[in-house]
């Protein structure tokens, strides 16, 4: 069986994930309101991710207010593939 990439496998980085992958970008009220998640533990997970080079960060500003938005990179597609691919031989699928 192959290992389940322990970055991906946690609960809250697995749902950002999960709604990147569907989503060309989401900005940080969406990923929060969707995970229903705090904005620190947020805050940290997206590091991580971004960090992994899986997601990429982009702040700028929306009026005066900041935005945070996010969206997949190519090896952070990869990656969650690889790790939906690792998960259906746990399933037998």
């Amino acid at each position: 069986m192959k290992d389940l990439n322990p970055l991906l496998h946690s609960q809250l980085r697995l749902a950002i994930m999960s709604i990147l992958m569907s989503v060309e970008e989401a900005d940080f009220v969406y990923l929060k309101e969707k995970t229903e998640s705090t904005a620190g533990n947020l805050s940290v997970q997206l590091d991580k991710l971004s960090t992994a080079g899986y997601i990429a960060i982009e702040k700028g500003m929306s009026g005066k207010r900041p935005r945070t938005s996010c969206s997949v990179t190519p090896e952070g597609r990869k990656a969650f593939e690889e790790y939906v691919e690792a998960l259906k031989t746990y399933l037998s699928l």
